[in-house]
């Protein structure tokens, strides 16, 4: 068995590569964080390697730094694990209290751990998948955050340009009071708007929903209102509708990816009651492959005991 080990740094890579014998393949050696980089690492691994399922190579789980190169040697076909780097600290530490920390040391740390280490998965399929899926719904989360706070802003914009059209509507956060105050960003603009217009708008935007008479009260209420005519104010108003509508379009995109990637881990937590796709991929994109883990109580641990679930498929009910 060929074991190497990685130390992933942002600009380059410290390997060392050893077999299961002890002997000392390649002495430790820096490689360029690019393409070239990768191929002399991968050379020397082919050099020595006879069959790609005799070799193992450890990385750090170090954040961005290590995506390209990981993606790259899963592409070759290597085995390869991602270790903690606490583990690989503790590790380090009970080889000896005195060792150095040193990007060579790391690398033939890493390489040491591979030897002894039994118990770790290497990285797969599902592995590339849950790290998409991670990225993927904290980048939603971020997005649906960022709205949230432009409409607050819309709130307050609407509170000091047309307060009472909020006792006329649902809520404001609708197709179609966006679409009214897009065109005409407060009640002055909606006093003096020809009526067959902001009929029109109206019973579009709202599919129907809204007629002539909402239309009527609406300019009737717009023209005894105490709505302040602000020109500024009404042209950030405008820009802040138009930014969620955006927002909403991302936050569309980014779930449709949600659920391709969904569909293609075909996870048996959707067959949980309650649990869409934008929950189940919350999960395993925070929990990762459950098959890792060897009881409920392991993955309540990892979850910090604060979760309630009941996997049908798998016979699991986790109760916090």
């Amino acid at each position: 068995m060929i074991y190497v080990g990685i130390d992933v740094a942002k600009d380059k890579h410290d390997c060392f590569i050893t077999n299961s014998d002890g002997e000392v393949l390649f002495k430790a050696f820096t490689i360029t964080n690019n393409l070239d980089g990768f191929n002399k690492l991968y050379q020397k691994i082919e050099s020595v390697m006879d069959d790609v399922t005799k070799v193992k190579v450890g990385l750090e789980a170090t954040g961005h730094y290590s995506y390209n190169l990981l993606g790259y040697l899963i592409d070759k076909g290597l085995p390869t694990y991602v270790i903690n780097p606490l583990h690989t600290n503790l590790y380090r530490k009970s080889l000896s209290l005195r060792q150095t920390k040193t990007d060579k040391v790391d690398a033939r740390t890493i390489a040491s751990m591979l030897m002894s280490d039994v118990n770790l998965k290497s990285y797969s399929d599902t592995s590339y998948h849950n790290e998409e899926l991670k990225s993927l719904t904290r980048y939603r989360f971020d997005k649906v955050k960022e709205r949230a706070k432009l409409k607050t802003s819309v709130s307050r914009l609407v509170c000091i340009l047309f307060p009472v059209l909020e006792k006329l509507v649902p809520t404001l956060h609708i197709e179609s009071v966006y679409a009214l105050l897009s065109e005409f960003p407060g009640a002055k603009h909606v006093a003096t708007a020809h009526l067959t217009r902001l009929t029109n708008l109206l019973a579009e935007s709202s599919k129907g929903h809204y007629d002539k008479e909402t239309a009527i009260t609406f300019r009737d209420a717009a023209r005894v209102s105490i709505g302040s005519n602000m020109p500024v104010k009404s042209l950030e108003l405008k820009h802040t509708i138009k930014l969620i509508q955006e927002l909403d379009s991302e936050i569309d995109e980014i779930e449709n990816e949600i659920k391709i990637l969904m569909d293609e881990i075909n996870s048996p937590i959707l067959s949980i009651p309650a649990i869409n796709y934008r929950m189940g991929a919350m999960i395993i994109a925070e929990i990762g492959d459950f098959s890792r883990f060897d009881s409920p109580d392991k993955i309540l641990a990892y979850a910090g005991g604060t979760i309630y679930i009941s996997i049908r498929a798998t016979g699991w009910c986790l109760r916090s």
